[in-house]
């Protein structure tokens, strides 16, 4: 694989686009709640979205080491090391037939090709396991950092928890780098989303159990490089292509070691990567009946949409610099609105609407309405100061976003009033 990342810098999105193979990304941790299985799927995640697996059969060795034990003594020989509890190293480049596939035995030869090419890697895996505190959550994660000599050049971070809408913690971070308007559908059946850089895919329901109240779904995300930057056009497709199948392979790996039968189908991703455009002021977002008002579209003069067939419709707005200033995101799914508890409870001042509720803050509007398939959020938040400042453009849109976007989306007509300054 040539070395075209070697003479790119990362840039911010609205310079020149940039491939993102050039960063490391430092490794975070993570925590998942692991449900009871309750045995009943839930909404948008039926288990005949699951089928039987059909990939060609692994080799002798490789179905060896899926046994857990086997692998954790096999590993362990090969790389000489545990690093913490449950957590195995092993290089690519150290007897390589002899190791189990990347991230729970599960990202294939073709796969770790595409995202590092044929460079060095190094694999950190921690099993998935009970949370030793006993609060019936479960965790894991997987790293591989690729190397030319000893300089790491690109990184992927497989993370599998449990979105929390109890406390409100992933409702700000994870959003803001899994729901964006750069990504797109992973294919119908897959409740997921992808771009070059960022890719996300719910374990299925009838595998970790139904989310009781203010639980998100369990989900397996992976990450490469900066979030917040766009990649070069040559690159892109390449890179959501190859993120979106190792998101996959990922999630059928963690259904295999949660004990659950079945895998995803591959991905089927749409042929264009979301871009900026020019703002329809008289159709904002893309939403008819909903006009944003003169005396800020010179501010929000671009716009960028997530793909249709999505869990999420996400739309970014910004100026002639196309950095979101302002993002208004509706939530399909009702498991994944229940990641949004906290902020429509708790998020500011509440208001109330003809089929719903919500909270209102300076940055963001928060609210949950009651709709056929479930409950959806409706969500709109400040990213940057506008010229004019102060929470006016919230305050000028939430009520006709709300309106509008509940009846393109088929829930009951809704009326709403946000409080007073």
């Amino acid at each position: 694989m040539a070395d075209k990342e070697d003479s790119l810098t990362p840039q911010p999105a609205g310079s020149n686009p940039v491939n993102p193979r050039t960063d490391a990304e430092d490794l975070q941790g993570s925590v998942n709640d692991q449900p009871e299985d309750t045995g009943e799927p839930g909404p948008g995640q039926e288990p005949e979205q699951v089928r039987p697996a059909t990939p060609a059969p692994p080799s002798l060795v490789r179905r060896l080491l899926r046994n857990r034990t086997a692998r954790a003594t096999a590993a362990g020989v090969l790389a000489g090391a545990l690093l913490g509890a449950g957590t195995v190293a092993w290089q690519t480049d150290t007897l390589p037939l002899l190791t189990p596939a990347p991230c729970w035995d599960s990202l294939s030869d073709k796969t770790v090709s595409a995202l590092f090419g044929d460079r060095r890697t190094q694999v950190e895996e921690q099993r998935l396991q009970a949370d030793p505190r006993g609060n019936g959550l479960s965790y894991g994660q997987c790293r591989i950092t690729s190397y030319k000599d000893d300089r790491a050049r690109r990184q992927l971070t497989v993370k599998v928890h449990k979105l929390d809408g109890l406390r409100g913690s992933d409702a700000r971070q994870w959003p803001e780098e899994f729901l964006a308007a750069g990504m797109t559908s992973l294919g119908q059946g897959l409740p997921g989303m992808v771009s070059p850089s960022r890719a996300w895919l719910a374990v299925p329901q009838s595998c970790t159990g139904r989310p009781g109240s203010f639980e998100g779904p369990v989900v397996v995300d992976a990450a490469m490089g900066p979030a917040g930057f766009d990649t070069a056009a040559e690159y892109a497709q390449e890179d959501r292509t190859a993120l979106a199948r190792a998101v996959v392979e990922a999630t059928n790996g963690v259904i295999r070691e949660l004990g659950c039968s079945g895998t995803y189908r591959g991905p089927d991703l749409p042929a264009d990567v979301a871009t900026w455009q020019d703002t329809q002021a008289e159709a904002f977002c893309g939403i008819k009946g909903l006009t944003l008002p003169t005396e800020y579209r010179a501010d929000l003069a671009r716009t960028r949409t997530s793909g249709p067939g999505t869990p999420a419709r996400i739309c970014e707005v910004g100026g002639t610099y196309p950095k979101a200033r302002l993002r208004l995101t509706t939530v399909m799914d009702p498991a994944l609105a229940d990641v949004f508890s906290q902020d429509v409870l708790k998020g500011g001042t509440p208001f109330k609407g003809a089929n719903g509720y919500g909270a209102f803050n300076v940055t963001r509007a928060v609210y949950r309405a009651r709709c056929q398939t479930g409950d959806v959020i409706f969500m709109a938040e400040r990213k940057d100061n506008l010229d004019k400042g102060g929470d006016g453009v919230l305050r000028a849109l939430v009520p006709a976003y709300i309106e509008a976007e509940a009846e393109r989306i088929g829930c009951a007509p809704d009326k709403v009033t946000l409080p007073g300054p």
